[in-house]
Formats: C-alpha cells, structure tokens, sequence
C-alpha cells in the first residue's frame, strides 16, 4: 500500500511537471517577431509633444482607418515619456502620462500592443531617465504595466561603455526582460556593426542607420544602404533601417511608393511614424497594400538583396515562400526610365508570369525577362513567378 502510495504522488508530480512544462516548450518553439514587426512610432510625427492622449487617439485611428486589419498592431511610445524615480529607484511616467498600466489596458482593449523607450545610458537622447543601473527594475516596471516592445537607444551609453562592451549592455537587458516572463520585443539602436551581434544578444531587431528624415536623398540613401545585410536577418530577427516617413508630407506619393516597397524588399519593420488621425485616402492605401504588405511578412523571412545597378538604376529581388520572387525596379533619374529584369538575375526559369502588385493587376506570361517604364524617383514593383 506505502508502494502504491509513494509510485501514484510520483505519478501526480509527473503530470504537473509536464503541465508546467509544455507552456513554456510552446512558447520557446514560438518566437517574437517571426516576421517583421508593424505599427506605429510616436517620434517622427510627435517627437517630445507626445501625451496619453495622442497615444490613444493613435490607437484608436489604427483600428478606424483598417491599419490594424491590414497587420499593423504595435503602438509605441518613443523618448519623452520618463518621469523621476522613487526612493526605491523605480521609475515613473510624467505628468504627460498619468497612468501607464491604465494606457497600456487601453491599448490592449483595442486588440493592439504598448511599446515603450529608454536607454542603456544613465539618460535617453531626449535627456531623459535612461536605464543604466536600474535595468531589473524597468524591465519588471514594464512588464507590470503590460508593455509588450521596447526600443533600446544608445545615447548617453557611449559616456559610461567602452566599445568593446556595447553588446554586453544590450545583454544586460535582454535578461532582465526575459527574467519578468512576459514576452517583449526588443529593438535596439547601438552602434558599430550591430547587425553582426545584435541577434546574440537576443535582439529581435536592431537599427542599421542614422535616423531618418521625411526627405528622398536621404530615404534612399539609407534603403539602398542595406546592401550586404541580408546574411544577418531571418524569422525572430530583423534589420532595421528605421521607421517610415509615409505620410508625413515631405515627399511625393511615388517616393513615398519608394520607400514602402524598398522597405518591404529588405524584409525591414513597418513601423510608420505619421499622424493616423489625419492620413489621406492615398498615404492609407500605400500603408495598406496587401499585396505589397504580404512581400514584407512573407513567412521565408529572407531579406531582399540587389541584383543589378547601372548608374540611378536598380533592381532588387526579394524570394518568397511559394517559389515566387518580388521584385523592384527602381529609378532614381529625374526622368521615366525603361528598366528590364531578366529572369536569369533573378533566379527565374526562362518563362514567367508577372504581376503588378501595386496595381493589383496580372501582366502576362513573359520569356526571359520583363521590362517596364520606370518614372522619376518611383518604382514598379512586381511578382515573378515560373510558369514552366
């Protein structure tokens, strides 16, 4: 009887092992990011302005306007938020946000996600509190609130790191994070080659560049940039050449067409930084393109890379997870431009069909290449696929 006793109290302790066990076997099998993340940023728009009261008209215009249907979840605050901290050295929002748990259930009730910013430095770039020596309490703060994607900027951290330590102050966090059991993305912006350690230290995305501006040349120049980077991304972590500018007014609706394609090729986070309470119907519809969209999140996960450039011109190629390759042909010329793609750069067999996916139109079958008529500073973006 004792025998029977002691084996069926193993036998329960077995059960409840395993029942604690599978949650976390899931949630180890299922990692943050397994595509690029999409939402919106408070800072290109708002910069310090920001207040609770933005954040939840954002909120609540991602899910008006289809932004959220189109896969855009994340709402995140960047720098200005930071208050002072207690006794305790825990830190608290200022007078801009009341109550961050309350916010954060806000946003949660809308189906979306709460991010939030600080710095590896004793101060942010806003001149802020930053994390330093308090990494363990921000990260269980954050998480007591709810927060659910925090963007790590370097900042003041270069004053109290050496170079050679930049990867361990990002580790820092990282554990602390994952010390709370509460899943949060985490983006970085460091510096140096990033990309080569960022994914080691158990960041899901990591900034590339410099910040960027509502302006072509400098569009372009970070977007065409990430060229040799794609090695470093894949599913649960991304390259990051920052946020988008669509909308925001200082481009045309071609460049902003730009810009969201070359975004979606390099496989980068949507993270748009407009004023959603006040977008036009044509910014909305470049956001929320479906087909152009379904280029970025395409579950292979493989970041796009050139494969031709003559002079203003360039072509890059994104593979796709049914065998298809998207494609932009790019015109940085002042003037419409006759571009071709030839299947054999791309991968392609000699016969392929074509399809416009900013028009959502179907081309045809073509051999051997496709060509198409490029306008100043635009695109055509387009998926190739073998017909054979």
């Amino acid at each position: 009887m004792y025998n029977q006793k002691v084996a069926r109290f193993a036998w329960i302790l077995m059960m409840l092992a395993i029942m604690c066990w599978e949650p976390l076997v899931s949630f180890a099998q299922s990692p943050l990011a397994k595509t690029p993340p999409m939402g919106w940023n408070s800072w290109n728009h708002f910069g310090c302005k920001i207040t609770d009261a933005i954040v939840r008209a954002q909120a609540d215009a991602m899910i008006a306007t289809g932004m959220r249907a189109a896969g855009y979840e994340y709402v995140n605050i960047d720098d200005c938020w930071e208050g002072k901290r207690d006794s305790q050295g825990f830190i608290h929002p200022n007078s801009k946000f009341p109550d961050m748990k309350s916010l954060a259930d806000y946003v949660h009730s809308k189906g979306l996600k709460l991010g939030i910013y600080s710095s590896p430095g004793p101060r942010t770039c806003a001149g802020f509190e930053g994390s330093y020596g308090h990494e363990q309490q921000d990260a269980e703060t954050y998480a007591q609130w709810g927060i659910d994607y925090l963007k790590y900027d370097w900042c003041s951290a270069r004053y109290v790191y050496q170079p050679d330590q930049y990867p361990s102050a990002f580790e820092k966090m990282h554990q602390t994070l994952r010390s709370t059991g509460r899943p949060i993305v985490f983006s970085i912006h460091g510096r140096g080659r990033v990309w080569a350690w960022a994914q080691s230290v158990g960041a899901n995305l990591w900034r590339t560049t410099g910040d960027i501006k509502d302006d072509y040349n400098r569009m372009i120049a970070i977007g065409f940039g990430q060229s040799g980077l794609a090695q470093f991304a894949g599913p649960g972590h991304w390259n990051d050449p920052d946020m988008l500018e669509i909308g925001n007014g200082g481009m045309t609706a071609g460049e902003y067409r730009t810009h969201m394609s070359l975004w979606c090729l390099l496989a980068a986070p949507l993270i748009t930084g407009n004023d959603l309470t006040q977008m036009s119907s044509e910014t909305l519809a470049i956001l929320t393109n479906p087909e152009v969209i379904a280029v970025d999140q395409d579950p292979l996960g493989k970041e796009g890379h050139r494969v031709w450039e003559e002079g203003p011109l360039e072509i890059w190629m994104k593979p796709l997870v049914d065998g298809g390759k998207a494609v932009g042909l790019f015109n940085r010329e002042q003037s419409t431009i006759r571009m071709t793609v030839h299947f054999s750069q791309i991968g392609i067999g000699t016969r392929a069909t074509v399809r416009n996916l900013w028009a959502h139109r179907d081309l045809g079958t073509f051999m051997g290449s496709f060509s198409a008529d490029v306008e100043h500073h635009g695109v055509v973006l387009v998926k190739i696929k073998s017909a054979q």
